[in-house]
């Protein structure tokens, strides 16, 4: 075995090297990148002696197969894949501190009462395709026919053949029996770093404990249609320009925000895509198409409603206002979960004793943890703290602080696998 000091900085060397991108990292969801990594996974695995098996999703699993097998299992890791030119440590970070803490427990002989079992999660990133939570639904059977048929957004393969291509079987995903069963966990945890605007950094906090993470409402592939017409022969009320009347309900949107906000509804909107025809668009023509996205989240369900009905009745009086129509495409979401009390609990009362300094947050970004929460497991899930945010190649992750976090977890994953504590 390798030793302590240069595990974690082993392995997240080597995970760079084998996806590296023309900046950052290119762990592709079903693709080159993200097999990679789960190759380098397997390789360390088995140096820990680490029990391997695959799903029909490609997910893996490496289990450290504690005194009473039988039991329901505790779970714990992260997704291995990254978005386009990516920070190395954005779910791999998961994955690497559950495999130090089974290091550390086979150093130490020290053997769990139940059994402990990291998972590297296939296509939690739905940059590649816009399914969310592929790996995670995967293992519980989730997936719906048409998810399979999603095509992938830069070569427009389908998802079906990306898992086939990665040792998956997209037919037992739709007829077989999940790989995962809610009755069979005891509970699911997950380490991740901080990915917002530093908050944890601001506070001089090491760690933050997620009280919940957001769901989302999302319209990836919405238009807005007026007219093309000269830009110099077309009066202001001839006109049906479709970038004025977007920028309006932008516009609106934002005021809508903050006094929905004062309302007590706490969520993030985003038009993540604004952009004109490239072929039909000119600079000497009144732009008649916008392409655009939504993508609203909450940790609330009712708060997600709220905000939908309130922008789609913006959309309404842009329409009446400036002669245009909206079409929304493809609806896409997924659903607010909220943590455990009790592992929330533990994990303050772990950073306390070790003197880690440690505060409680919501979770704006999505998780795979989402996934096994709204199956009815018990969830916990841990930030630790990132200076440049995530999603993109200057994610950074001191080391120290990770050990920090991880010697938290260490002590929550042994109170969690215990049969007497």
């Amino acid at each position: 075995m390798k030793p302590a000091h240069t595990f974690l900085e082993d392995i997240f060397d080597k995970l760079a090297s084998v996806a590296p991108d023309v900046r950052g990292v290119r762990r592709d969801t079903y693709g080159k990148g993200e097999q990679a990594a789960h190759d380098l996974l397997k390789s360390v695995a088995k140096e820990l002696s680490l029990d391997i098996a695959t799903d029909a999703g490609a997910n893996l699993y490496m289990t450290l197969t504690g005194k009473e097998p039988g039991l329901p299992v505790v779970m714990t890791g992260s997704h291995m894949d990254s978005v386009p030119a990516g920070g190395n440590f954005d779910g791999a970070t998961g994955v690497i501190a559950a495999l130090e803490i089974a290091r550390r427990w086979r150093q130490d002989n020290y053997v769990p009462d139940r059994s402990l079992v990291v998972m590297a999660i296939r296509a939690e990133e739905s940059a590649w395709f816009p399914v969310s939570y592929i790996g995670s639904k995967a293992a519980f059977n989730l997936l719906s026919a048409s998810d399979l048929e999603a095509k992938r957004h830069d070569n427009g393969s389908l998802l079906k053949d990306g898992i086939s291509s990665s040792g998956g079987d997209p037919q037992a995903l739709l007829y077989g029996q999940p790989f995962l069963k809610a009755a069979d966990i005891h509970a699911f945890l997950e380490l991740h770093i901080e990915q917002g605007p530093c908050l944890l950094e601001q506070s001089d906090t090491v760690i933050g404990v997620v009280t919940g993470i957001c769901g989302s409402t999302r319209y990836r592939y919405a238009r807005l249609h007026g007219a093309y017409a000269h830009s110099g022969a077309t009066p202001r009320l001839f006109r049906q320009d479709s970038v004025v009347a977007l920028s309006d309900l932008v516009t609106r949107a934002q005021a809508m925000w903050a006094e929905q906000e004062a309302q007590g509804h706490l969520f993030t909107l985003t038009f993540g895509i604004f952009s004109t025809d490239a072929d039909l668009a000119s600079f000497c023509k009144i732009s008649g198409d916008v392409a655009f996205s939504i993508d609203i989240r909450s940790t609330s369900s009712e708060t997600l409603q709220v905000i939908e009905t309130k922008l789609k009745e913006l959309c309404l009086d842009v329409e009446r206002k400036y002669g245009v129509s909206f079409e929304f495409g493809t609806h896409s979401g997924s659903k607010p979960a909220i943590m455990d009390e009790t592992i929330q609990n533990e994990m303050l009362e772990a950073a306390a004793d070790l003197s880690v300094g440690a505060q409680t947050m919501p979770s704006g970004a999505g998780h795979d943890t989402a996934i096994f929460a709204n199956q009815g497991i018990r969830c916990g899930m841990l930030f630790v703290r990132n200076q440049n945010g995530s999603h993109c190649p200057e994610e950074f992750l001191d080391i120290a602080d990770l050990r920090k976090a991880i010697d938290v977890f260490d002590v929550v994953l042994k109170q969690e696998t215990s049969l007497s504590l």
